[in-house]
């Protein structure tokens, strides 16, 4: 087992090593940030100066190592749009209302999608099946993006039930968490409705019934508890749609996480941020998924016996 835990976390750091060189690379194909916090009227001295303030005088490959070895002591250099502020600093504060929106759209999903998934199963072939397999499908065809624009116009604008954006308050968070968690929502439902069905067609299932067993102790206890186990193993991916999610969801609804941050830093040119947002975002990403292959390792020996 142990050996099985040092290949996933040899694994983990492999692809965070990858990720910081394609972040770094991709990030210098956006445009010359020194353009445009000059401006039309910086002469020549001028563009030489900040370029070296800057360091992207350097060789690709210098500006990547020294690079690289700045962000393993913490140092992810200065904001070129925020007034130099340290680029760790600015996401870090950011980071707070990022897990917060992440952590209540993640329980609306869990909580609401096992529920549907369920649902749908003990009453296969039902209208109430095929009512949640449609709402599934849609929750997996809506962008995002739209979905977030239709329920502000509808829910805020027109209703005037809900804020529009902004941050701080459980109103809040309601609309932006809906959005966010829509389409993991669609495939939490299926997941769990397949598992179930499998789950309900088995001998064990099948055996406790013989037993006498109430309904409600064999569908929660027996065929739940295993069908929770494909939930777990994909928690990684629904961690992801979350993440990647955040940068459409926040800048719809202003909100003031890394994924807005990750926008408007793009949108500035702002390297120093951008590399850091990016590499926070895909190390959440590479532990979430670290985590939950220990969670896998813990709840299912077959796995343990492997290593």
């Amino acid at each position: 087992m142990t050996r099985l835990i040092m290949g996933r976390l040899a694994e983990a750091l492999a692809a965070l090593l990858l990720m910081s060189l394609a972040i770094f690379l991709l990030s210098r194909v956006t445009g010359d940030p020194v353009a445009l916090l000059l401006g039309d009227g910086a002469t020549a001295e001028d563009r030489d100066l900040l370029i070296a303030q800057l360091r992207l005088d350097r060789p690709l490959w210098e500006q990547y190592i020294s690079f690289l070895g700045n962000a393993l002591t913490g140092d992810f250099g200065q904001s070129v749009a925020a007034g130099r502020r340290d680029a760790l600093e600015l996401v870090l504060d950011r980071l707070p209302a990022s897990l917060s929106l992440a952590g209540v759209a993640l329980g609306f999903t869990l909580v609401t999608g096992i529920a549907m998934g369920v649902l749908a199963a003990i009453t296969r072939g039902s209208a109430v099946d095929l009512l949640v397999r449609i709402v599934a499908l849609l929750g997996q065809s809506v962008p995002a993006f739209w979905l977030g624009i239709v329920l502000i116009y509808i829910v805020a604008v027109q209703w005037g039930w809900l804020p529009t954006s902004g941050y701080g308050t459980t109103a809040h968070y309601i609309l932006p968490a809906l959005t966010m968690g829509t389409f993991t929502l669609a495939a939490v439902t299926r997941l769990v409705r397949a598992s179930m069905l499998d789950a309900l067609g088995s001998e064990y299932i099948k055996l406790a019934r013989i037993k006498g067993l109430p309904e409600a102790t064999v569908i929660l206890k027996h065929a739940l508890s295993n069908s929770l186990i494909p939930v777990v193993t994909f928690m990684g991916a629904f961690f992801a749609t979350m993440i990647t999610g955040a940068v459409v969801v926040e800048t719809v609804f202003a909100w003031p996480g890394i994924g807005r941050l990750a926008y408007e830093s793009i949108v500035s040119r702002d390297f120093p941020v951008i590399q850091t947002v990016v590499l926070v975002i895909t190390a959440s990403f590479i532990l979430a998924n670290f985590c939950v292959d220990m969670l896998y390792l813990a709840i299912d020996p077959r796995m343990r016996d492997r290593g």
